[in-house]
Formats: structure tokens, C-alpha cells, sequence
């Protein structure tokens, strides 16, 4: 297995490469594969991020954790990806079990063939009538519905706004220049 690893905001000292290298190729034994994992670890303000993807057969496993330390971000991101390798060996050995090993080959064959050829396309248009309100009516509307954005006419500009919430639990607002 092969850890690459790279630092966003910040310089990799030897301790924290040899310390990242040792706790991520422990997810080796759970794997047996012969795979890459892509860890970045960034600092933004006091918080110290490590963003680990490890690409298996067509499967992503991509875990984040941010805190104050960078090992501790480490170890809880090592941890979380843990846990989805556990998750995916259950589904696929009671896969095995339920169809045994040669039609589930044929049928993810078969599927990464579908997707190789297959390009995203449109599945579902929506429309609805955009009355202009307030940006504090847009949160409250975006809230109601439990959407993660809403798309409004801004009652101040008379544009069309896009208002999002943020992972740290803050709203976006994205407006258009011309």
C-alpha cells in the first residue's frame, strides 16, 4: 500500500510524516490490497485538518476530522476509516454469502463497465415560482425545509441568490456579479 502524503498550509516534519505513515498503514491489514492512500493534512486557523481518500476497487473511502492537534485529527480520521472498512468487508461478505462469488464478480463487471461508458446526465428539472423576499425570510425558508441551499430572488437587489448552509453550521450567500 502507498501513503502519500502532503500538507496544505503547513510543512511536514519528519515526526508527523513517519507518525501519519505509521497509524494509516494499519489500515492495510484490514485491506489486502495493493491500492494508494492520499492523506492532506492543512491547518486553518487553530484547526488542524487531515483529509484521507483511499480508492478500493472502484470504492472510495474518504474520511475528515479536524481538532486542535494534528495527531489527535490523525487518529480520529484512522479511526472513522476503520469503521467504514468494517462496513463495506459486512456488506460484501454477506454478498458472498447471499450470491456467491462468481455472479457478484460479473455484476460489479458489469457495473464499472455501465459507469466507464455512462456519463452523468439530468435525471429530474424542478420549477417553482421565486417571489422576491428578505435574506432573514431565505434562512428561515431554507431552515423550514431542511435543504442544505435555496435559491431565492433577493428583495434588496432583485437578482437571484443562491443562500447555502456551511459544514460549521453558518450560512454562504453567493451572488452574481456581472
Amino acid at each position: 500500500m502507498q501513503i502519500n502524503i502532503r500538507g496544505k498550509n503547513m510543512e511536514i516534519t519528519p515526526a508527523l510524516q513517519e507518525y501519519a505513515e505509521k497509524r494509516l498503514s494499519k489500515l492495510g491489514k484490514f485491506l489486502n490490497f495493493e491500492g494508494e492512500v492520499q492523506a492532506t493534512l492543512s491547518v486553518v486557523k487553530e484547526d488542524h485538518i487531515v483529509d484521507v481518500t483511499i480508492s478500493i476497487g472502484g470504492l472510495l473511502l474518504r474520511g475528515e476530522e479536524a481538532t486542535q492537534d494534528m495527531y489527535a485529527s490523525i487518529d480520529l480520521v484512522v479511526d472513522k476509516l476503520e469503521r467504514q472498512i468494517h462496513k463495506y468487508k459486512t456488506k460484501i461478505n454477506r454478498k458472498l454469502r447471499q450470491k456467491g462469488l462468481k455472479e457478484l464478480n460479473e455484476k460489479y463487471i458489469n457495473r464499472a463497465l455501465a459507469q466507464e461508458e455512462e456519463e452523468p446526465r439530468i435525471v429530474k428539472t424542478k420549477r417553482f415560482v421565486m417571489k422576491p423576499m428578505p435574506l432573514e425570510e431565505a434562512v428561515l425558508q431554507l431552515n423550514l425545509l431542511g435543504h442544505d441551499f435555496f435559491v431565492f430572488t433577493n428583495a434588496e437587489t432583485e437578482e437571484i441568490n443562491v443562500l447555502y448552509k456551511r459544514k460549521d453550521g453558518n450560512y454562504g450567500l453567493i451572488e452574481p456579479v456581472e
